[in-house]
């Protein structure tokens, strides 16, 4: 499972839906933009020490973009900027699910829904 950096905030945020789903699921996968975006939230050094320490204790790993991932998100953005509004994070994190295989857990599956082959989990915090 790829989980959208939303998913993680509701989390930072004490919604406790996501905190007992990221508990129960370790192992999952974030792309390296979902750590990206993170990082950039982050207010302290402590905050970012806690962050690393619960990617750690849910056996995360962060997918990067290689050429892959970078060519599939370029194809999106094409395809769907115009029509849909896609943003270049989005295309990213899309284009990693897309290219590994793995479904994608978001709460903003709008931001996705019209991806075809995109297969997403829905959050709802």
């Amino acid at each position: 499972m790829l989980v959208d950096t939303d998913v993680l905030i509701w989390n930072l945020r004490g919604n406790e839906r996501a905190a007992l789903w990221l508990d129960q699921n370790p192992g999952f996968y974030l792309s390296a933009v979902t750590w990206m975006e993170l990082n950039q939230g982050v207010k302290d050094s402590g905050e970012l020490r806690a962050l690393r320490r619960a990617l750690h204790f849910w056996e995360a790993d962060i997918i990067h973009i290689d050429a892959a991932i970078s060519a599939r998100a370029c194809y999106l953005v094409e395809e769907y900027a115009l029509s849909h509004s896609l943003l270049m994070a989005d295309a990213l994190i899309a284009a990693t699910a897309l290219e590994t295989g793995l479904v994608l857990m978001s709460a903003n599956d709008r931001h996705y829904r019209f991806i075809k082959d995109l297969e997403i989990k829905v959050f709802r915090p």
